[in-house]
């Protein structure tokens, strides 16, 4: 059963911080020597530690996903899949395309204008999870925003990846899919090898060893976010119990280290839910049922507050990748300083922007709410700086240049401004 616990009880509120910066510390000295190893032997390291973790000979099975397989991966998905995916990824394309940055220019003073250009990565691979549930979505979620930005190439790589991950890279037009996974592929993606081409980025969500390499990885190539366990923290005075359990163990179901919390001031609503989620769970077929009573029992709580401020301030505290407000915290969303993803009111459901709503489902977890938002098209684009100075936009930044550069014992740098004005400068070109 899912505890209730008051706000007052301030232990069990630092224990529900805690564990979520904890996680990694154990899996940070499993996946060094892996590391260590792919950069060192490369190919020959991948092929062994696939063949050890994953069970995959990549010999036998090659690297990449051919495409007898991916022919045999349409047989074997829904008939309703191939429109589903249309229907997500329209919303999806939609979305990323308003997120992108723009290229602009300024004139600041005569003769100076600045601006800034936009250029898209190179090459990006997409980590897509090969765990309990195969997570289509995901590839949807990680190629779409890269292909809005224009990247050059994407490829996705996952783990034993299922039918229904080969159709949804094959339908977005993905060219590579390899069979790599855990922390070799991140190192693989990072270093490159003679099989694996070295990425600019690497994004997507993965288990505990994924996300540790990822944080150690961070400083050779660039990376969305370091992912935790996925967690949801629902707050409201009042809604329907139902639907509030239900996407409690929606959540749930994702991980057995997964945090579910329902905030109220409400005690008769707490509850209420604490006797929903029950019923719902009893709903819900294995392994899902074993696996989100494991979260709720463990990592889950619902929160009873002495009233709707201090649950919104918890919000903040808490800075929750997925964060729904019913009721009343529906009107004070002006209020909210730190979130991944909000939704807003009982029709709402986490479940819409994990699928179809066309928002990103690849978010910050475990406080990384506070620093940034979710994935986005920007993710995948260079901001490039662009300025140009006339002789006479110069001229007026001249005194405050070099005094600035004098100041900090930089004479070269006002040097290099003062050789364009003085007698032993040189004829200066036509501006």
């Amino acid at each position: 059963m899912i505890p209730i616990i008051r706000s007052s009880d301030k232990k069990s509120l630092r224990r529900l911080l805690v564990l979520r910066g904890t996680r990694l510390g154990d899996a940070e000295q499993v996946v060094r020597p892996i590391l260590d190893d792919v950069r060192r032997n490369g190919d020959p390291a991948l092929v062994r530690l696939t063949q050890r973790l994953d069970g995959i000979d990549l010999r036998r099975q090659g690297f990449t996903v051919g495409r007898a397989e991916i022919e045999r991966a349409y047989r074997r998905v829904p008939k309703d899949f191939l429109r589903a995916l249309e229907v997500a990824a329209q919303n999806i394309r939609h979305i990323a395309e308003r997120q992108l940055p723009a290229a602009w220019e300024i004139a600041i003073a005569p003769g100076v204008k600045v601006g800034q250009i936009i250029r898209p990565l190179d090459r990006v691979a997409c980590y897509i999870p090969g765990g309990r549930f195969p997570l289509p979505s995901t590839v949807l979620m990680s190629v779409i925003p890269a292909q809005v930005a224009g990247v050059r190439e994407i490829v996705v790589t996952s783990p034993h990846p299922a039918p229904a991950i080969l159709v949804a890279a094959d339908y977005l037009k993905v060219k590579t899919i390899y069979r790599l996974g855990g922390a070799q592929a991140i190192a693989a993606f990072a270093f490159g090898t003679r099989r694996v081409p070295r990425a600019d980025k690497i994004v997507g969500p993965g288990n505990r060893y994924v996300a540790a390499a990822k944080k150690l990885l961070s400083g050779e190539v660039s990376i969305d976010f370091v992912a935790g366990p996925t967690e949801l923290m629902v707050v409201g005075d009042n809604g329907r119990p139902e639907w509030i359990a239900a996407d409690l163990v929606a959540q749930a179901e994702h991980d057995p280290e997964a945090v579910a919390l329902f905030v109220t001031p409400s005690r008769q609503l707490a509850l209420q839910v604490q006797t929903a989620t029950d019923q719902v769970l009893k709903r819900v077929p294995p392994p899902g049922q074993v696996v989100a009573r494991q979260s709720l029992e463990r990592h889950g709580a619902i929160i009873v507050t002495k009233d709707l401020e201090e649950a919104l301030e918890l919000a903040n505290t808490f800075a929750p990748e997925h964060l729904t407000l019913l009721g009343e915290a529906m009107r004070s969303v002006g209020r909210i300083r730190s979130a991944g993803s909000i939704f807003l009111g009982d029709w709402s459901p986490v479940a819409a922007g994990d699928y179809a709503s066309g928002s990103n489902h690849i978010l910050p977890t475990a406080g990384s709410a506070r620093q940034r938002g979710g994935l986005s098209a920007a993710d995948f684009v260079k901001v490039i700086s662009i300025q140009r100075l006339r002789r006479n936009g110069l001229r007026q930044l001249r005194a405050a240049i070099v005094s600035l550069a004098k100041n900090e014992g930089l004479e070269a740098h006002a040097h290099s401004i003062e050789a364009r004005f003085n007698a032993h400068g040189g004829t200066a070109p036509s501006d």
